[in-house]
């Protein structure tokens, strides 16, 4: 039987204390888990730094100490950005591995791959470390994330094609032709070289599951049980070469939706791909900021700012207006003020820019935030 399409991703897991990425719900975590592998799902996907480093240890209590090796595959990913040297390779994987509670890893990419990051593990022989790895059992399928334009994608392949197997891309029916993401390009480059694709942020951040009501009444005159957030996962698994679609799943309800929809996954037809493409300009005027909340820009912000969260109550407010969703997204403005960064407070430092894998103009976007809710 053919391996279901549906991962589950590790990086948006449910929290004690909603301020602290740190703070996992251990407990509510494990009846997602249960029910995702009792819906005869297997795949999971983890990284060093997701959830403030937290992300593995929760793999290891909830998955690897509570089910046996057969019953689960595992992606873990090497910090690029953690990497000096040759010897930090191997000190940071061996870390994972404990951290993850494993022996070995089914799946492992160099994480986030753009062009500074590729200098990084060319000089210090990031992908001879992955195929070195992978000759001692270590690793079953070597690969790398990737986040950059479709020409650095290219010069990868081309450099390296030998010594990796899978891509994970981000790709879902916003981004497939963006021309910062150039998802469809990229994945065309895939297939070109033979490498088959691992999908992440097919909802694009859960924005996908929260359309507007337009796109909404149009999918359910379709399909009236199905949620958009299920459109998004088909769509993105209906591409032929994928052979993974990643959910970083929240709560048991997203674990019992995108199970659902994936355990017995039917192929878009032609008529849903045209609901598709409708709904896709609809969603491009309404999104003020392309945030995925990968919160990658906040790691290392000096003046502690919550930039994503900002940014999704910015797109609350432009969505639906201050009318309507005032009261809710101030009050919230309001409570992360206390303990995070106000907009105003960037220093214009960049490094938020320069580490954001969907190439927002993160600072200028700030500035129109704080116009909205600090004034």
């Amino acid at each position: 039987m053919a391996a279901k399409k549906l991962g589950f991703g590790l990086m948006r897991l449910p929290q004690v204390d909603s301020n602290d990425p740190q703070s996992i719900d251990i407990e509510a975590m494990k009846r997602m888990v249960d029910l995702f592998i009792e819906r005869g799902f297997t795949y999971f996907d983890t990284a060093y730094p997701y959830h403030g480093g937290k992300s593995e240890l929760a793999f290891r209590e909830t998955v690897s100490r509570r089910y046996p090796r057969e019953a689960f595959t595992v992606t873990d990913k090497m910090p690029c950005w953690d990497v000096n040297s040759a010897d930090d390779l191997e000190r940071i994987f061996n870390e994972q591995l404990e951290k993850c509670g494993v022996d070995f890893f089914d799946y492992y990419w160099l994480h986030a791959l753009n062009k500074s990051y590729l200098a990084t593990m060319e000089r210090v022989g990031g992908f001879d470390f992955i195929v070195r790895k992978a000759a001692e059992g270590k690793i079953k399928h070597p690969g790398f994330s990737f986040h950059d334009d479709s020409a650095t994608l290219e010069k990868i392949l081309h450099d390296h094609a030998h010594q990796v197997e899978i891509v994970q891309l981000q790709i879902n029916y916003l981004d497939w032709e963006d021309p910062a993401i150039e998802a469809r390009r990229c994945y065309e480059i895939c297939e070109r070289y033979g490498k088959k694709v691992v999908v992440m942020e097919p909802v694009k951040g859960g924005s996908l599951a929260h359309v507007p009501d337009a796109v909404a009444e149009m999918m359910k005159r379709h399909s009236p049980q199905a949620s958009p957030a299920s459109w998004a996962l088909r769509y993105a698994a209906s591409l032929p070469n994928v052979m993974m679609v990643l959910s970083g799943m929240s709560n048991l309800a997203q674990v019992d939706d995108n199970t659902a929809v994936m355990k017995d996954f039917a192929p878009l037809d032609d008529e849903e791909r045209a609901i598709i493409n409708t709904a896709t300009g609809i969603i491009k005027d309404t999104i003020a900021v392309p945030c995925t909340a990968c919160h990658y820009c906040t790691d290392g912000c000096p003046m502690n700012i919550a930039i994503p969260e900002y940014f999704a109550i910015y797109n609350t407010i432009k969505q639906f207006g201050k009318e309507q969703q005032w009261m809710d997204t101030s009050t919230y403005f309001s409570n992360l003020s206390h303990t995070r960064g106000v907009p105003s407070a960037c220093i214009q430092c960049g490094q938020c820019e320069e580490h954001c894998p969907q190439h927002i103009s993160i600072i200028a976007n700030l500035q129109k935030v704080a116009e909205v809710f600090e004034n």
